[in-house]
């Protein structure tokens, strides 16, 4: 089957590009290319781009410049650095005639700031912003069934969704910018106080001599199983902690959490005592960890040269 009817058969007709291909982005990307949908690479570290062994990698953001353009970047900032200079994707869409291009921002972000930023782009620019943050972490990139959260215009989303399904299982339109972004808060909510109680369970074995194997196989056939339980169980018993969703990038998304309960005028305790705890985390250090370190936070062994 040639890339044409690949692409035909995807139901995906313009030009993509994806800009960021870190631990998330690079299989999201492996998946569109093995759909046989041609696609424009562009990542800070050209070699990452190189890595993913398809696609046209280019040299600047501008090069990168497509009918849509998917960016899977830690935060706003990062995706607003983007749009200007000549090296930019705002010169890149005008020097290929692409007049209404769209902008899909799948990190986490401020739903307060994105919808400003969304706002901004159609009015000065002439670019439409989705905000479709993700969920199911690397190991649901790498499978293709990630849970996709899209605020944006309702007919935008609609024609994105065949793009969306080469690596989502499940795509919801929740309504305008910014909504995809308070959704991923609420799951954000979720995952950091289930990894934080994974953790505080693995502390409490670990200092009672249980074996964290046999411990975590009782929670998996009962009602504490979880994908949480299922993805990162077996940091706790390897007690590896490199590599995957950062503490950093945890606290980030819940400092965005108690913006949003701020504006509604909310008291979230739960989502404030895990948010202390990762502060903590990331106070000692332990920032660039994976989120489930925080195991290390609680058993009061942060910032230690060994980690493992």
């Amino acid at each position: 089957m040639t890339d044409t009817q690949n692409q035909l058969k995807s139901g995906v007709s313009t030009s993509v590009a994806l800009l960021g291909t870190g631990p998330m982005g690079a299989p999201i990307a492996r998946n569109i290319l093995a759909a046989g949908v041609p696609l424009t690479l562009w990542n800070r570290t050209a070699e990452k781009a190189r890595a993913i062994g398809g696609g046209r990698v280019a040299g600047t953001p501008a090069e990168a410049a497509a009918g849509v353009v998917l960016t899977v970047l830690p935060d706003l900032p990062q995706v607003a650095s983007l749009l200007p200079g000549e090296d930019g994707l705002l010169a890149g869409w005008k020097a290929a005639g692409i007049e209404e291009p769209v902008l899909v921002i799948h990190g986490t972000v401020s739903p307060v700031a994105v919808a400003r930023f969304a706002e901004d782009c159609k009015n000065l620019h002439g670019v439409t912003v989705v905000d479709a943050p993700l969920s199911g972490g690397t190991i649901g990139a790498e499978e293709g069934r990630l849970s996709t959260m899209a605020g944006g215009p309702r007919d935008t989303v609609r024609r994105l969704l065949p793009l969306f399904g080469l690596y989502s299982s499940t795509v919801v339109w929740f309504g305008e910018a910014g909504a995809g972004s308070t959704v991923k808060a609420c799951n954000q909510i979720v995952v950091s106080a289930t990894v934080t109680a994974l953790a505080e369970a693995m502390a409490v074995a670990t200092a009672t001599g249980l074996d964290p194997e046999k411990v975590q196989s009782i929670l998996a056939g009962g009602l504490a199983n979880s994908e949480v339980l299922r993805q990162k169980g077996q940091r706790w018993i390897d007690q590896d902690f490199e590599g995957g969703g950062s503490a950093k990038n945890q606290l980030k998304d819940l400092n965005f959490i108690a913006e949003i309960a701020k504006d509604a005028g909310l008291e979230l305790p739960l989502s404030a005592s895990v948010r202390g705890a990762f502060e903590l985390m990331v106070d000692a250090g332990d920032g660039d960890l994976d989120h489930t370190g925080i195991y290390r936070t609680i058993l009061g062994k942060p910032g230690h040269a060994s980690r493992r």
